[in-house]
């Protein structure tokens, strides 16, 4: 199962920092974000795009996570000529992080 198949996220950037948050369609599924979206992973796939750190917010209240990644836009928005240079396309590549084989969702089962 794909993350893409349990949530939904949108991406943000500051200067040389990008934020992805990770949103559930279904609040039932926020566990399952917490337990397998940590910041290591999050770091580990993003690894080569994301020289700085990766910082996990949990905001149950929204079944949602929020990771800060510093260092990830190749010096910033205004001075980088990278194509993806705000950094959108990160949130598609999250979306494509393979969840394990016995994790079930609320909403696939």
């Amino acid at each position: 199962m794909k993350l893409r198949d349990i949530a939904h996220s949108r991406t943000g950037d500051k200067g040389n920092t990008s934020n992805v948050s990770l949103i559930a369609y279904d609040p039932n599924d926020y566990g399952v974000l917490c337990d397998y979206v940590t910041a290591e992973r999050v770091k580990h796939l993003f690894d080569g795009i994301v020289n700085g750190e990766v910082t996990r917010y949990e905001l149950p209240e929204i079944a949602a996570l929020n990771f800060v990644m510093t260092e990830a836009l190749g010096g910033g928005v205004t001075r980088s000529l990278a194509i993806d240079a705000h950094g959108k396309s990160l949130s598609s590549a999250l979306l494509n992080m393979e969840l394990p084989d016995d994790v079930s969702s609320t909403s696939n089962g």
